[in-house]
């Protein structure tokens, strides 16, 4: 496959220790087979290319893990009217930072899977929806989309220089730097100019999206799998991975998982879905940090909840959440804690974060969150009661989408860290607060309620 030589090239980035970091460029990722994947994709019916990748089992790698053609299957039917697609790139979630490696050294693997997207689901505009904060990064995705461009594969020619005469154009779009910005609504109204406010659901963003048009919402990392899947086929993405233990669907394919916290060696590294947290800590990140123990794991961004000491051979893959008493995978980033970690002051912190990443439009969000923070707190500096505790527990389980108080699930990633962080290491908990004088009674219970749930 030749291009047309491209001239000009982005400057050096300002990487300073890193700047021996290899970015491929256009030419390179055509010369070792970028883009054949779009051009199997053209030669096929959009619907075959949706089928194609239903047929992969790929679930959504930003957090969910929605199945990604289930999802291209929800838009209506083209209208004549403009469709969309939004590429989440704000990975603002605590503990993951893999999509910034994607757009880092192969930003075109990523356009790819856009371009195919766009052709799959008839959307003719797509955006790219960064990361405020990626200052980095930014002006390498700019490169990218401009070198697209250049090379034919967006414009107003048609896709791949007119290989189908369906023209998509597509926009990098700077988050203003907000958390909220990464949940799908609050970033269909960033790209619209507004605050970021998620949006009550129905109607979902594949039949009202962006300016109210049929628009879907896509992880980096959920694109840049399709270009394999459509090269290498169905079986050769589910021959990677694991089939549910529990009798759900599997979690297939190959998944970047970022590791930090005490280890050894933190980084991003490919793995198989279904390796347990044991395996890629002592096998990828030369175990926990200076030879201490394990201590706990938060396996896929603060907001899924954290496994306790006797739960490190959990498995990473789409059943952890029901059979470790977690929300879900995540974005399969793990934290990793050590022997010597305060769990208490890992409730108060992560508790004061999503306090402040609270867009407010939700009462049990809004106040839920600053009681939390300020109850954690008060445990931490040792001036606590045992009521507290439950008072914690009861304030967690009043605000959510789970319980069903809230817009987004912003609340549901409050409550879940902290409650599964109190109940998996009580211990040390009880051993920060005094006796309580009294039990909470039914008074106060409901007194509770109507501080903590309210009108959303």
């Amino acid at each position: 496959m030749d291009g047309p030589a491209l001239t000009t090239r982005i400057p050096t980035p300002p990487w300073g220790d890193f700047a021996d970091r290899h970015l491929v460029g256009i030419d390179e990722y055509v010369k070792t087979g970028g883009y054949t994947a779009l051009q199997k994709a053209l030669s096929m019916k959009p619907a075959e290319v949706i089928e194609a990748v239903k047929s992969a089992e790929l679930r959504g790698r930003g957090g969910a893990g929605f199945p990604c053609g289930m999802k291209w299957g929800f838009l209506p039917e083209p209208d004549g009217g403009r469709r969309y697609l939004a590429l989440n790139c704000d990975e603002a979630e605590p503990g993951t930072f893999k999509d910034r490696l994607l757009i880092d050294f192969d930003p075109h693997m990523v356009l790819e899977g856009m371009a195919i997207a766009c052709w799959a689901c008839q959307l003719d505009t797509a955006y790219f929806f960064i990361r405020g904060e990626y200052r980095e990064q930014i002006p390498v995705v700019e490169n990218a989309i401009r070198e697209a461009y250049e090379y034919g594969i967006f414009g107003k020619q048609g896709l791949f220089k007119g290989t189908v005469p369906f023209a998509v154009d597509c926009y990098l779009h700077k988050s203003a730097g907000a958390y909220i910005c990464g949940e799908e609504t609050g970033l269909i109204e960033a790209i619209e100019g507004k605050r970021a406010w998620p949006r009550i659901k129905p109607p979902f963003p594949a039949v009202e999206g962006i300016f109210r048009r049929p628009t879907i919402v896509n992880n980096v990392e959920t694109l840049a799998a399709v270009p394999g899947i459509l090269v290498k086929g169905a079986d050769w993405f589910k021959s990677m991975g694991c089939e549910s233990s529990i009798g759900g669907p599997g979690s297939y394919g190959p998944k970047l998982m970022g590791v930090s916290g005490h280890v050894a060696r933190p980084g991003v590294y490919e793995c198989d879905l279904g390796i347990s947290v044991r395996e890629i800590v002592e096998q990828y990140c030369g175990g926990m940090r200076g030879g201490k123990a394990y201590k706990a794991c938060i396996p896929g961004g603060v907001s899924m909840g954290v496994l306790g000491r006797d739960q490190f051979d959990a498995e990473l893959d789409f059943d952890i959440g029901r059979k470790y008493d977690l929300m879900g995978l995540g974005t399969a980033c793990p934290i990793l804690c050590d022997q010597d970690t305060d769990m208490v002051a890992v409730a108060r912190n992560i508790s004061r974060f999503f306090r402040n990443e609270s867009c407010g439009q939700c009462t049990p969000c809004r106040d839920g969150s600053e009681w939390l923070y300020k109850l954690l707190l008060r445990i931490e500096r040792g001036d606590g009661y045992t009521n507290d505790l439950d008072m914690v527990l009861e304030i967690a389980g009043s605000m959510g989408i789970i319980p069903g108080t809230t817009i987004c699930g912003l609340a549901d990633g409050n409550n879940w860290a902290v409650k599964t962080i109190v109940n998996k290491f009580r211990d040390e908990f009880e051993a920060r607060v005094k006796p309580s004088l009294q039990p909470i009674d039914a008074s106060m219970k409901r007194a509770l309620q109507v501080v903590t749930v309210g009108e959303s």
